[in-house]
């Protein structure tokens, strides 16, 4: 687009993921909206899932690994009386059964055993790597794969509505949690089966559906959609103010006074610019990551 600069500013863009799309296909396209190879994202997102997905530009993408993204939110439909070997819609269906006699009374109780700190096995078909192979992969050649249970929070899964066999979800939880095991999960312990057939992710941290925007409406302008690396840092973390002197030795990557702070701050030069993350160690304000260089 005439009059656009070079490459997009640093920083972060919330994406509200298409269905098909995989998240490197979403990383693919921002790159040339962006004009820019170093795009990355946080936190995958399976191709039948829609919602937002984070992505760094520039220099932020260093800063992806550093915000607090534990705590995720999602809006999902459970099919009862289907297995499928995905666990979701993708993948073939393995059995089925008559979910019928499924009371509103039982769903409720097996859904509030699903809450609240658990240990969940992932998807067989997931990302999670066994011997140094993703578990996808191996699932795919023909492996039969038993994957270790993992401990995750699940701190809110409500039925917001049911339709026939369908169940409306809502779940709120930590990182690392498979919503389509939940779906799993729930229809072994009602004794029919289960796998998820829509699953819309609401929200990553503090990063909602709000600020998020499809492909489509990044396109004629996606640089007024980037959250400057600056602003991202302030809104994030708690905020350091250094003279010129200790913003140079910073940005060499050397130690200050200690912040007094605990966690991750963020330190700021004089004209209001993130020149680092740093984190009180050993007495001392050490550099997390450098964003200005010298």
């Amino acid at each position: 687009v005439a009059g656009r600069a070079v490459t997009a500013p640093d920083g972060l863009v919330v994406v509200d993921k298409p269905a098909g799309w995989t998240s490197h296909d979403v990383v693919g396209r921002t790159r040339r909206l962006a004009r820019t190879r170093k795009v990355g994202h946080a936190g995958t997102l399976d191709p039948m899932a829609t919602g937002v997905l984070l992505l760094g530009i520039g220099r932020a993408t260093r800063l992806l690994g550093h915000l607090a993204l534990t705590d995720k939110q999602y809006d999902a439909t459970i099919r009862l009386g289907a297995t499928t070997v995905t666990d979701d819609a993708e993948g073939e269906v393995v059995t089925t059964a008559d979910a019928s006699g499924v009371t509103d009374a039982d769903v409720a109780r097996e859904v509030a055993a699903l809450t609240g700190a658990i240990e969940q096995v992932p998807s067989a078909v997931s990302a999670v790597k066994v011997d140094g192979v993703r578990s996808y992969a191996r699932v795919r050649s023909g492996e039969q794969v038993a994957l270790a249970p993992r401990s995750v929070t699940v701190s809110r899964f409500e039925v917001l509505a049911r339709r026939g066999d369908d169940l409306d979800v809502a779940v709120t939880c930590s990182s690392g949690t498979y919503v389509r095991a939940l779906a799993r999960d729930l229809g072994a312990a009602l004794g029919v089966g289960g796998h998820l057939t829509a699953l819309r992710r609401t929200r990553v941290g503090p990063f909602d559906l709000a600020l998020a925007r499809t492909l489509e409406q990044l396109e004629p302008a996606f640089d007024e959609a980037v959250v400057p690396l600056d602003h991202a840092v302030a809104e994030s973390f708690a905020r350091r103010d250094l003279d010129a002197d200790e913003a140079l030795a910073l940005s060499y990557g050397k130690k200050l006074a200690p912040t007094g702070v605990p966690g991750v701050v963020g330190a700021f030069d004089p004209e209001g610019r993130c020149v680092a993350l740093v984190e009180d160690v050993a007495g001392q304000a050490r550099p997390t990551v450098v964003f200005r260089p010298a």
